[in-house]
């Protein structure tokens, strides 16, 4: 009895590794049986020797007429309610052992009736036998215990996987449609911002990427030099038009700054912080490098004549502020004046006088133009309105500051506007696009380019 429980446990553990070989494991239920929904598995012992044929002669010959017409076994076969049935023998000293695997598509109770039947078959051929049903498997829970392991598999797999946040998306699209906004400018087709044909200041960068980087931060007036050669339309520009270099903060920027100096007309020079390139830099350190540009005169003495970088004299204006600041607070703080202040103040004269020099506008406006609207300055000064006259000077309308932009679209014919208010960058855009001839407030802040024909005038001048 031991030896044949040791034989029985052998062929059934053959017979899963078999199983697990099977790709999909668990799953090779479903592939032997098709839509199977329960599996008979039982062992047999015959006393002799027998052959699978034998096995599953006797499965249906003595399971005929038991359970009538409905449960009989080859009728359920040829309908396909019942499947294959598999046999696996194994023969030793002179007995037969083995397992046999009925697949049925049948409900619970008619299997576990099929299962019965199959203990009644008591002789194999000529040899006395019996059968034993080890288990029912539900085929289907075997299934849904596959479903889950897989789903968490997916799901472990689709939460590795990068999912872009709504703000990369976004960043997508308008990247899309900045490149949309890049046109070709020149014989050259150089690449430019949409701004190019008509701003009087633009930025020259060194390649295709800076251009589209200046556009991603609302900067439209870069074109691109493309190569190490400056081409000719940035010659002919730079005679036109006021020029600012913009370039990387690397050896080869330094080069192509070098060039630049040369052979076209600069008039100021902004670079990338060192080390860093124009593509890859923020807009606070895109509008950072822009504030700090140094006139190209005294670049081209620093670098040329001096030897020194355009960084060395970032530095040496930086140090010259902070020096600056420290004398005018010492002369806060004294209560007498003493020597050092004494000693100083030419200094301190020569630096400012410097620095108003290096942001006064390139074509400060004229005082007789000022004149022409002197009483509607007059008038808004009072009161925070903005007043829109047409070429004739006849007043179009009187509107709120805080309602000027939206109140633009709906009105035609402005030739001029006068506000008590601050002339923003955003405001020069949208009345330039109106034909507005004249923008005339209180203040300027942060304005980079200006429209050839937009005159941009302020209370002080």
């Amino acid at each position: 009895m031991k030896r044949k429980r040791t034989v029985l446990q052998h062929i059934l553990s053959e017979k899963q590794k078999f199983e697990k070989k099977k790709v999909g494991g668990n799953m090779s239920a479903k592939d032997d049986f098709g839509t199977t929904k329960y599996v008979i598995y039982a062992e047999f012992e015959a006393n002799g020797v027998v052959e699978r044929p034998d096995v599953v002669g006797a499965i249906f010959g003595q399971t005929e007429g038991l359970l009538g017409d409905d449960l009989d076994l080859r009728e359920l076969q040829k309908t396909g309610r019942i499947g294959r049935i598999k046999v696996e023998v194994h023969t030793k000293a002179g007995k037969t052992y083995g397992t046999i695997t009925v697949p049925s598509s049948l409900d619970r109770v008619e299997t576990a009736i099929l299962a019965a039947a199959l203990e009644t078959i008591d002789r194999v051929g000529p040899c006395e036998a019996r059968i034993k049903v080890i288990k029912i498997e539900d085929v289907r829970a075997t299934k849904r215990k596959y479903i889950i392991e897989r789903a968490k598999e997916i799901l472990e797999t689709l939460m590795e996987e990068e999912i872009p946040e709504s703000q990369e998306l976004t960043e997508e699209v308008k990247k899309a449609v900045r490149a949309k906004e890049l046109i070709e400018y020149g014989p050259e087709k150089l690449p430019a911002g949409p701004h190019v044909p008509f701003s009087d200041s633009i930025i020259v960068v060194e390649g295709r990427a800076d251009v589209l980087n200046l556009l991603k931060h609302g900067i439209k007036n870069a074109i691109a030099v493309e190569g190490t050669s400056v081409p000719e339309t940035i010659i002919r520009l730079s005679k036109e038009r006021i020029v600012t270099a913009f370039t990387d903060g690397d050896r080869g920027g330094e080069l192509i700054l070098k060039e630049l100096l040369q052979v076209a007309d600069i008039d100021y020079v902004a670079r990338a912080p060192e080390g860093k390139e124009v593509e890859e830099l923020t807009k606070k350190e895109i509008i950072k490098a822009l504030r700090s540009k140094v006139p190209a005169e005294q670049v081209i003495n620093e670098l040329f004549y001096k030897g020194k970088s355009f960084y060395d004299l970032i530095r040496e204006k930086e140090k010259e502020k902070e020096k600056v600041e420290e004398v005018r607070k010492e002369e806060v703080k004294a209560e007498k004046p003493v020597v050092v202040a004494k000693e100083e103040p030419k200094e301190v004269k020569v630096e400012v006088k410097k620095e108003e020099k290096y942001i006064k506008p390139i074509q400060p406006p004229k005082s007789v133009e000022l004149e022409k609207f002197k009483d509607f300055i007059e008038k808004v000064k009072n009161n925070s309105t903005a007043i829109l006259l047409d070429e004739n000077k006849n007043v179009i309308a009187e509107i709120p500051v805080r309602d000027l932009l939206s109140s633009l679209n709906d009105k035609e014919g402005i030739y001029a506007i006068i506000f008590n208010g601050i002339i923003t960058q955003r405001l020069i855009d949208i009345v330039s696009e109106k034909g507005v001839k004249y923008l005339i407030g209180a203040r300027k802040v942060n304005v980079v380019r200006r429209p050839i024909d937009l005159k941009i005038l302020t209370f002080a001048e």
